[in-house]
């Protein structure tokens, strides 16, 4: 297996079966060391899956994945050494205070004595809980248990982590602070490999993976993906009756994809200027008023829904 000192993460050819279902599908990619990356998809794309194979917590079927130089499957042990992990329910014990769960967590990583005190009082501060060790963890905010998670997961000062869905539930604020810690890390030179379903949250990376189905469909950076990935060029569309819209304007030759966003309409077209004029015309026949019309830049959400769109259609041919 090519395994540069670069990458903190290098995977070949990764699959998992559940029986006949196949949750990751021939997954290769390598993620760099004091990288921000990415892993973007629906509930059910095989993030999960992916990110408890690479902790050593689950066995792949097939292909081979190694986490800072060691094999995930040969080298389980050595893996979870070297990785912090964090899960979308952020492994913390309720009924314990929040002390408690870094003296815990400290012991499970086997956090060396003459450095754990320093490094608790750095979780504490980090996860800005400092004063309030004694508070039972339970009755804690969100924002508060997802700060201890992390603390907790990198008590042992991990270069790899991994957080899977770490901000599923959590308030915008508190998840826009969760990324300022994020890059913090980075900074440093740990490796963060995260799971999200949040769009706007994948602009935080530096690279992204999309996946859907357990297979990749994109891989870049975001600014490279919302540059090449949308074929054509993407127009806003405002009006009332966006169903009916929806309905009128996808047997139009002009628009080439066409899905709702929000109470609006975004629609894929090979030439602009060609397709507001046809597009008018076609809903003034219909007696549907036009609010707005224009030509706007691709989001992330644009491009996933371009890329699976394709790609189901696709594998629904294929059945």
């Amino acid at each position: 297996m090519h395994d540069s000192a670069d990458n903190s993460v290098t995977i070949e050819h990764l699959s998992k079966r559940f029986g006949e279902f196949v949750a990751v599908d021939d997954l290769s990619l390598e993620v760099r060391r004091g990288e921000v990356f990415g892993f973007l998809g629906p509930n059910g794309a095989g993030k999960s899956t992916t990110i408890r194979m690479l902790c050593g917590l689950l066995r792949p079927t097939s292909g081979r994945a190694r986490v800072s130089g060691y094999d995930v499957t040969r080298e389980p042990e050595q893996v979870r050494q070297n990785i912090g992990y964090m899960s979308q329910r952020f492994s913390l014990y309720s009924d314990l205070t929040v002390i408690e769960n870094l003296r815990l967590f400290a012991g499970l990583y086997s956090v060396p004595r003459e450095v754990l005190k320093q490094r608790i009082d750095w979780a504490l501060e980090m996860a800005n809980l400092s004063g309030k060790e004694k508070m039972l963890t339970g009755p804690l905010p969100g924002g508060w248990k997802q700060r201890l998670a992390l603390g907790c997961a990198v008590l042992h000062r991990p270069p790899i982590l991994f957080l899977d869905e770490p901000t599923s539930g959590v308030d915008p604020i508190a998840r826009r602070k969760f990324w300022d810690l994020i890059h913090a890390m980075a900074e440093e030179g740990v490796t963060v490999f995260v799971t999200t379903h949040y769009m706007e949250e994948a602009e935080y990376c530096n690279r992204l993976c999309l996946i859907f189905r357990g297979k990749v469909v994109a891989l870049g950076a975001p600014a490279e993906l919302k540059r090449t990935a949308v074929s054509g060029q993407l127009l806003l569309l405002e009006c009332n009756s966006i169903g009916r819209v929806l309905e009128l304007l996808r047997g139009t030759a002009e628009v080439l994809d066409a899905a709702v966003f929000g109470n609006a309409l975004h629609l894929v077209v090979a030439d602009a200027r060609l397709a507001m004029t046809r597009v008018r015309s076609v809903l003034d026949v219909h007696k549907i008023h036009v609010e707005r019309l224009e030509v706007i830049s691709p989001t992330l959400e644009d491009v996933f829904v371009s890329l699976t769109a394709n790609r189901g259609a696709a594998q629904e041919r294929q059945r």
